[in-house]
């Protein structure tokens, strides 16, 4: 599942993929919104991604992107 998080006041992004389901993502985000906590996530690497609640500006969550290989035509 990729995941991209945008943070106030910043122009960058966090963008990874993880094995967390869609559902789990949006409760663990839900919860440090609303509580004002630490959002923790892990990635797909086993890096844990921390992300302060109140400093959320959006989640994006989506399916992961096949890599093409070869050319497109």
């Amino acid at each position: 599942m990729e995941v991209r998080i945008a943070v106030q006041n910043t122009n960058h992004e966090i963008v990874f993929e993880t094995a967390a389901t869609a559902d789990q993502i949006t409760k663990e985000v839900e919860a440090a919104v609303k509580n004002k906590t630490l959002l923790s996530l892990l990635d797909d690497k086993g890096k844990k991604i921390l992300v302060p609640g109140e400093s959320i500006a959006f989640v994006e969550i989506g399916a992961s992107e096949q890599r093409r290989v070869g050319f497109a035509g």
